[in-house]
């Protein structure tokens, strides 16, 4: 086994999973179903916060999609990281050329393809009510959550900056007065490591609860290289060491007043993105025949280390009308991360002869973050209920300070840097907001709401030495961009209740993305900025409660088109990577949502989305690809013509399904199975069109069968990616046909229990 030394906030970790580890295991969390009075299992009301307040999901007027209880512990299981709801809810896909820690999302087509360490994203995650901006916060672990709730289509208006696509929200459990513990250890392939557990309960009767809470996941390195000489024969990589914390303490010392901090950090010691170089046939695509994703032929280094910790402090006062809430956040993250990017040995070009296959140049480069520091700050009042009209007006403030580093590498010198850049970016956004909810009638209710945002950056890049330097590229800049805008976003909303079980709504919506800047001149010589792209939604859907609350049947569509859309054309024959605006985009798509209680014993849910991207731009073009790779695109003065293509990774199909089925052993025993399926259609992995960076479909199973004791010990079998699918996920266009693919199969033992 491989363990790796502790950062301080590791060992500040490893002390709060010392005080956990006094609970051992997790029990099969809260079922979504429960019984009624005659016995039979119905669906539970799923409640979620969407629009900053407590709602039942079936009544926000807009297509919205929640994970929780069981099904949320089980698909993220196994040493998954937060790409473990790729796939899972319609529309949402999630991938990843940077290890764990710079996770990129996708929401009905719409995200962003950049993996520089300041690139923003139209879909922007929010942990516990603090939006996670920079890349690098985004990979935070998912552990001991109350639910994560995806919202499809710009969310402007209550959340803000950088939200057309919509929001990716996690929910932690929060402290109650009434004592609770759980954990959860795993044990599988690779000797893949997980334990999870928290405790929580009151300090002071009815003023002071807290809630503790850690994760640490462990897998062993378990990719052989075999590169020539006295490269050979290194360490293995492909594990990590991935220690997560939370401490949330909640102090009510009367019933109008609450205060909720929330301490939190990760310790990340493990392995970069593992690129193989020509594993991908030329001309048609798809994996070699003699591809092994156990085995690599390497030069370079691969390492990735993160640090990150936060602190936040909710206070809500409660008047008789209203509530007056205050929301500051900060959050301070540190990232190293090397990989060998050509992912072979050698490079032909510098007269050292590469495997496998050709290789043109050694390409092994290093990013850095020494220092993010991240401020927000949300004030905003809300009405408790007033009747026919209820409203919550807010102040919203976000401050940024992020320094990056990037550091080329000699060929088979893996200590000798030559060339290196580096970044600051300063960002600083306000914005006020104000929401009203109208009940026309019991059965109509109408909603709308406005936002005005100012957003301002300011930027400095400067490259001091040049991996190009043989060619006569030095030194160049510092090079600045200092672009801003003032943005009003806004939608408006109806929902009409047909009957108790079936309601119907739509909505019109305009989202934004503030201006985007691009400026890593490890490679390149320029800074480039994109102009705020803004984004016009109409949906319609239908929610419904069927068969005695047995079955939730949700489905929508929508419309869309977006003005300027922000693309980046990474890599290609020039390898750097350049920021520009779409003249206009059209998008388009369904989507459904199914929960279903068939049985007493047999419980299912289901997912499908149909997306529909194209890109409207005659004079849009970009470079085309430097690695042997055939372009189906039209080419013109050495340019590719991107008009009527579809967005990147943007499949047309999302499929998921899960069932369960229990048998009951004794008075409170069950023997239960559980499997679930992930299906994602084809998808482009560039601007530009190539059978070679195209991804296949792909169906990922899982499989769990246990024995679970009156809902407080739980015994189990598992296995991830039961059937061994192998697919590519991402490649590397500038240098030859490398290509990255998805996790090995995984399988093993859970334990828990639940006091």
């Amino acid at each position: 086994m491989r363990y790796h030394g502790q950062s301080k906030a590791a060992q500040w970790l490893s002390c709060c999973s010392l005080a956990a580890l006094a609970i051992s295991g997790l029990a099969a969390t809260a079922s979504a179903q429960s019984r009624n009075d005659s016995g039979v299992f119905t669906l539970e009301e799923i409640v979620v916060t969407a629009q900053k307040r407590e709602q039942s999901l079936q009544d926000v007027p807009s297509s919205v999609a929640a994970i929780g209880g069981e099904k949320l512990d089980i698909l993220n299981a196994a040493g998954s990281d937060i790409r473990f709801l790729s796939g899972r809810i319609p529309s949402l896909t999630i991938e990843s050329s940077f290890g764990r820690t710079f996770p990129r999302f996708y929401i009905r087509g719409l995200g962003n393809t950049d993996f520089d360490l300041n690139a923003s994203q139209p879909v922007s995650l929010i942990y516990d009510e603090i939006v996670m901006e920079n890349p690098i916060l985004k990979g935070m672990p998912a552990f001991d959550l109350e639910r994560v709730e995806v919202l499809r289509g710009p969310q402007g208006t209550l959340f803000g900056r950088n939200t057309p696509a919509g929001i990716v929200k996690l929910e932690s459990k929060k402290p109650t007065h009434e004592f609770d513990a759980y954990g959860k250890f795993t044990y599988g392939r690779f000797d893949t490591i997980e334990f999870e557990g928290a405790v929580g309960g009151s300090l002071i009767k009815d003023v002071l609860a807290i809630r503790t809470s850690v994760k640490h996941q462990h897998r062993d390195d378990f990719i052989t290289n075999d590169a020539p000489g006295l490269l050979g024969n290194r360490d293995e990589i492909g594990g990590y060491d991935d220690f997560a914390g939370r401490v949330q303490l909640l102090y009510t010392p009367t019933d109008r007043f609450s205060a909720l901090l929330n301490f939190h950090a990760r310790s990340l010691d493990g392995t970069a993105r593992v690129f193989q170089a020509n594993i991908i046939n030329p001309g048609v695509g798809g994996l070699v025949d003699d591809f092994d994703r156990r085995r690599v032929t390497q030069d370079g280094q691969n390492e990735q280390d993160l640090d990150q910790r936060g602190l936040t402090a909710k206070l809500e006062y409660k008047l008789d009308k209203f509530t007056i809430t205050s929301i500051t956040g900060f959050e301070h993250g540190e990232v190293f991360s090397v990989g060998d990017v050509d992912g072979g040995f050698g490079g032909e070009f510098e007269g050292v002869p590469s495997t496998p296959g050709f290789i043109p140049f050694n390409a092994e480069t290093a990013d850095a973050v020494p220092g993010l520091d991240q401020w927000t700050q949300e004030l905003r009042l809300s009405s408790n209920d007033l009747g026919m009209i209820d409203f919550q007006v807010g102040f919203f403030y976000f401050d940024e300070d992020l320094k990056i580093e990037s550091t080329n590498f000699n060929s088979l010198a893996n200590n000798a840097p030559n060339g290196f850049a580096s970044q600051r970016q300063k960002s600083e956004s306000w914005a006020i907001f104000a929401n009203v909810n109208i009940e026309v009638t019991p059965d109509l209710i109408v909603e709308g709401g406005v936002r005005y945002t100012e957003d301002d950056k300011d930027f400095t890049a400067t490259r001091t030495l040049s991996p190009l330097s043989f060619l006569g590229i030095g030194g160049i800049g510092p090079l600045e961009a200092n672009p801003s805008d003032e943005v009003l976003s806004w939608d408006v909303s109806a929902t009409y209740m047909i009957n108790d079980d079936i309601s119907v709504y739509t909505r019109a919506a305009k989202g934004f993305r503030a201006p985007s800047i691009q400026g890593r001149l490890l490679f390149g010589d320029e800074v480039t900025v994109a102009d705020t792209e803004e984004i016009f939604s109409v949906e319609a859907g239908i929610k419904t409660e069927l068969f005695n609350n047995r079955m939730r049947l949700n489905l929508s569509a929508y419309v869309a088109d977006m003005d300027g859309q922000q693309l980046t054309a990474v890599g290609g024959d020039a390898n750097f990577n350049r920021l520009v605006n779409a003249a206009d985009t059209n998008l388009s798509g369904v989507e459904m949502d199914l929960e279903w209680a068939v049985t007493n014993n047999l419980f299912v849910t289901a997912g499908a989305s149909y997306n529909f991207t194209r890109i409207n731009d005659p004079d849009l073009r970009t470079l085309p690809c430097g690695g042997g790779c055939t372009i189906t695109d039209p080419i013109i003065d050495g340019f590719v013509q991107l008009d009527n293509n579809r967005l990147p990774q943007a499949p047309r199909w999302i499929a998921n399904a899960t069932a369960r089925y229990g048998v009951p052993v004794g008075s409170v025993g069950e023997i239960y199975a559980y499997t679930d399926w992930a299906f994602t259609s084809e998808k482009n992995f560039f601007l530009f069109e190539s059978p070679e960076f195209t991804s296949g479909r792909e169906l990922i199973g899982g499989l769990r069968v246990g024995y679970n004791h009156d809902d407080r010990l739980d015994f189990a079998l598992f296995g991830r990616n039961i059937t061994d699918e192998t697919e590519l996920k991402g490649g590397i266009d500038f240098n030859n046909l490398t290509g990255f693919v998805n996790e090995p199969p995984i399988w093993g033992i859970e334990i828990s229990a639940r006091f």
